[in-house]
């Protein structure tokens, strides 16, 4: 089964390199939203398998968002990971005591952003329940024969 993620976030630039990050690097399948509202909206219709959630949004900021998604009873079990700029102090505090998933820091590195989601929730690298074939053999290990 190939993760879907929801990304929650109101900066066009970080919704597509988020999403083009997931998409490439894992190849997992992405879905958008644009504010909290909608972002709300989405995660009720689409039940992703995580949330991606920016803290710094316009009318319903991430932490408020994050405290209706875990009201609502068709998504309180999705995990939520909250991705913010501020990492420091007390807004740190603030947002642990939130009960999120994670909270990951932006900037970030979009070759390892996978990584670190898959990591947190525990999801094999490459995906939730996705394993090769007993045959399949890797591109790494048919290149490798070609040259030998």
């Amino acid at each position: 089964m190939i993760p879907r993620i929801l990304i929650i976030d109101d900066e066009a630039d970080i919704r597509e390199v988020t999403a083009l990050s997931l998409e490439t690097v894992a190849g997992w399948q992405v879905i958008v939203a644009p504010s909290g509202a909608q972002g709300i909206r989405r995660a009720s219709l689409e039940q992703p398998d995580a949330i991606l959630l920016d803290v710094m949004m316009p009318d319903i900021d991430g932490p408020t968002t994050f405290q209706i998604l875990k009201q609502n009873g068709t998504t309180a079990h999705i995990p939520v990971l909250l991705l913010t700029a501020k990492v420091q102090g007390q807004d740190r505090r603030k947002l642990d005591e939130l009960g999120a998933a994670a909270i990951l820091s932006k900037p970030f590195d979009p070759l390892t952003l996978a990584d670190q989601i898959s990591d947190v929730l525990g999801w094999p690298r490459g995906g939730i329940g996705k394993s090769a074939p007993a045959d399949a053999v890797s591109p790494a290990v048919e290149d490798a024969a070609r040259i030998n």
